[in-house]
């Protein structure tokens, strides 16, 4: 019996070991891959003299149209450029000559479905402009986390009877042309679902913290109605993306109050694109397939648009290291000085949002839907980031958040509340009989503020973010305070909570945020 499991044991070894070289031999060989042009000669000149001449003529004859701040963002046409090529221009004219190591280019899938954003690891993508080549740091940092966004070919090869996406190729002569040099991650989208927007922005909102780098989501507008029906719907569009409401593009997509076969990439961009300090969004120029061939009884329509972080806004502070002074007592002037939160929420708004959990998780149980209805302020309409926590007999029983402003503070709760409830991995499903005994509490985030100085962490006061390589971890301020923990402590959890070695936090390249947060609950508000 001890030969027979010694020998099940070495099997076990080398199914392991033939099975990690198997994917080690995948990955070099995808490594080495360049995808080349589909629709070059059909989508746009396969010449590169004819196709540079015509993407200059486009750029000469876009208005420059003032940014007034850096262009986080671009949504951009994918149709043949005799179509789109105009409207496509108005956006790259925005970041002609500016420098941008990365650009992340998202489109959707036309040619295949599949479950997941798939993110190309190969070698180049190539253009009749030249090869351009993949940012396989990037690739690494957002496909090491959520399912939902894979290091894949599929959506980018084609061979046999499947063509080539041209969604996601159209875009790259543009880039070429308009800021020369860059490295590219490209991503298609086989799932436009919601659980695919929120994983791939979130996954491209962390990575890209600090970096020079450009989002491009691929994406035309209403498809093969009357002139008049496409500027309605189109017009749903602009106004969402132009009023920078992402939750709320979501859902007119949804109930189809507009159309946009690259609706996903573009709000990924968007949860993106805020995450990464965008605080506005403009419309550059739309228009539909009926103003080049004069038949408008079935159009295709058209978008250029750019998100924008403001000169000075808090983020673009956060990409340069530069952290606010404070003047809390004890700190030095002009140190690096953690925030402090001020969320401007009264003790009704903090009812409301605390009933309104209440009612997420119970309808969600009774297979209803919700309405929010009139919130007290305007505050609650406001991108807040923020987690919810539930408790039964005081245990944590589930706690899910936003850690980043991508969502109004009602939506973050109302997302939290039933990702708590039901989809933390850690506790199986609430049950309905369970509901009396659980105490919901709701954590208010503050910007966060990168440090360089451990010692500046407040315990009781601030939350703490590690981030080393791929690995993430968060802790909530109350945490330290519930298990009795000092700085220290608190930073070696938040490491192991990242799945890092619990000294994690005292080696270089280990970086360390923190945020404070407003804390609630039913308890304290006395609603139990």
């Amino acid at each position: 019996m001890r030969t027979m499991h010694v020998s099940a044991v070495a099997v076990g070894f080398l199914i392991m070991a033939f099975t990690g070289l198997a994917a080690e031999r995948k990955r070099n060989t995808m490594e080495q891959i360049v995808r080349k042009p589909a629709v070059a000669g059909q989508f746009y000149p396969g010449n590169p003299a004819v196709l540079r001449k015509e993407i200059e003529h486009y750029l000469e004859n876009a208005s420059a149209g003032p940014a007034g701040g850096t262009v986080v963002a671009l949504v951009s046409p994918h149709a043949g450029y005799i179509y789109s090529g105009q409207v496509a221009a108005y956006g790259y004219r925005l970041i002609r000559d500016h420098e941008y190591k990365t650009v992340v280019v998202i489109s959707p899938s036309h040619v295949e479905y599949f479950d997941y954003c798939s993110v190309f690891a190969g070698a180049s993508y190539l253009t009749p402009l030249g090869e351009i080549p993949i940012d396989h740091e990037i690739v690494d940092l957002i496909t090491t986390g959520d399912e939902r966004v894979k290091a894949d070919s599929r959506g980018h090869l084609f061979g046999g009877f499947q063509r080539g996406e041209h969604a996601l190729e159209v875009q790259l002569p543009f880039l070429q042309v308009a800021i020369g040099d860059f490295e590219l991650v490209p991503i298609v989208m086989g799932d436009q679902g919601r659980e695919c927007v929120e994983a791939l922005g979130t996954a491209l909102g962390n990575a890209l913290q600090g970096r020079d780098a450009l989002i491009v989501a691929s994406t035309d507008l209403s498809h093969f109605h009357g002139d008049a029906d496409a500027k309605r719907l189109d017009g749903v569009f602009m106004d969402r993306l132009g009023s920078f409401d992402e939750a709320g593009l979501t859902k007119a997509l949804a109930r189809k109050d507009t159309e946009a076969c690259g609706g996903g990439p573009t709000a990924a961009a968007m949860i993106a694109a805020r995450m990464l300090g965008a605080n506005r969004c403009s419309v550059l120029q739309h228009a539909n397939s009926g103003d080049i061939t004069g038949d408008t009884s079935s159009v295709v329509g058209y978008i250029s648009a750019a998100m924008i972080r403001d000169a000075g806004n808090q983020r673009e502070e956060r990409k340069a290291n530069e952290i606010p002074s404070g003047k809390g007592e004890g700190r030095e002037a002009g140190g690096n000085s953690p925030p402090v939160t001020e969320t401007g929420l009264t003790q009704t708004d903090k009812e409301f949002l605390l009933t309104l959990a209440r009612r997420v998780i119970a309808t969600e149980l009774e297979g209803g839907s919700i309405e929010i209805g009139q919130p007290p302020s305007a505050v609650l309409r406001e991108p807040r980031g923020g987690f919810v926590t539930l408790k039964k007999n005081g245990q944590l029983r589930g706690c899910i958040g936003y850690i980043e402003a991508i969502k109004p503070l009602v939506d973050t709760v109302v997302d939290m509340a039933k990702a708590a409830a039901f989809n933390d991995r850690r506790f199986p499903p609430v049950t309905a009989d369970e509901v009396p005994r659980i105490d919901i509490e709701i954590s208010v985030l503050s910007p966060i503020t990168r440090i360089d100085d451990p010692s500046m962490i407040e315990v009781g006061t601030h939350g703490i973010i590690i981030t080393r390589g791929s690995r993430r971890g968060l802790l909530l301020p109350q945490v330290a305070i519930e298990w009795g923990w000092d700085r220290d402590t608190f930073l070696d959890q938040t490491c192991v909570k990242a799945g890092l070695p619990a000294d994690a936090w005292k080696q270089p390249g280990t970086k360390i945020e923190v945020f404070s947060a407003d804390v609630f609950s039913e308890i304290d508000m006395k609603l139990r």
